[in-house]
């Protein structure tokens, strides 16, 4: 089985782990209330996708 030779320094670990970062989540405004919800998915604040009413929420 290999073994590594030399200890990886913590700058060549951190260098290879640049990429590993978190990326924000993307957000789209509905266009009928205006809120911030993903894209192509359903609103939470008012249940409509696409024009059409999907899910009916209470107090709206």
């Amino acid at each position: 089985m290999a073994l590594p030779k030399r200890r990886i320094s913590k700058s060549r670990k951190g260098m290879r782990r640049a990429h590993h970062g978190l990326t924000a989540k993307s957000l789209a405004l509905c266009p009928r209330c205006n809120q911030a919800k993903l894209p192509h998915a359903v609103c939470e604040n008012c249940g409509h996708y696409k024009g059409r009413e999907i899910v009916q929420v209470e107090g709206a």
